[in-house]
């Protein structure tokens, strides 16, 4: 892929990443807009959040920019031709959503990370992966939206359709149209999706067995 980056790169590249995907600017936004976004739905200070407390105005540009600090830096890295492995891919392309997962600037408690694991397959993909992941979600949310007519949208249900839209992105590695090299990327991703979203499943498993 060109140059072959060292250890200590990989380590100062992942430090770089994590350091820009732990700017919480949807949370910023809100505390500038005076909404607490720890108090809005499920707490999450991402971008639909502040778009549900702040409108559309203030929450496209949280989503834009939680997105873009996925995005930027790691395209350059990546087009520089410093991510030359597997392994090293993974660890740095990884890096920008751990950081907004556990952001520093809110005690390690950050957000579920879904903009910066846009940015970041934009980036490694030229956004085809980021594009079927959207597709994949839109198709979820609408299937959701049927099934539980007049009903409202949950965050709960929200977080289980981000997981299964991610599944289904996984599969796109077993048909070969996505290269085999970020599937250790794909893994690390899934797991840390997940984990974010732990809490949602047990508040809908729980609302699952007290309905039954």
């Amino acid at each position: 892929m060109g140059k072959k980056a060292p250890e200590k790169m990989v380590i100062l590249l992942a430090i770089i990443e994590f350091l820009c995907g732990s700017l919480m600017f949807s949370y910023w936004l809100g505390v500038m807009a005076g909404k607490k976004l720890e108090e809005v739905r499920d707490g999450n200070p991402g971008a639909f959040n502040l778009w549900c407390a702040a409108g559309y105005k203030v929450g496209f540009w949280g989503a834009f920019l939680d997105f873009f600090k996925g995005y930027f830096p790691l395209v350059y890295f990546f087009n520089r031709g410093y991510l030359d492995s597997e392994v090293t891919l993974a660890v740095v392309a990884i890096a920008p959503v751990l950081g907004h997962a556990f952001s520093p600037f809110l005690k390690f408690k950050g957000g579920k990370a879904l903009a910066a694991t846009f940015g970041v397959w934009s980036a490694v993909t030229s956004f085809k992966a980021s594009f079927a992941y959207a597709v994949t979600l839109g198709f979820l949310k609408g299937l959701e939206r049927i099934f539980y007519w007049g009903s409202p949208s949950l965050p709960e249900r929200d977080a289980v359709l981000d997981i299964l839209g991610f599944a289904f992105l996984g599969a796109f590695f077993l048909t070969g149209i996505f290269a085999g090299n970020l599937f250790y990327l794909w893994c690390l991703n899934f797991l840390l999706l997940f984990y974010k979203r732990k809490r949602d499943f047990a508040i809908l498993l729980g609302k699952v067995r007290v309905k039954s």
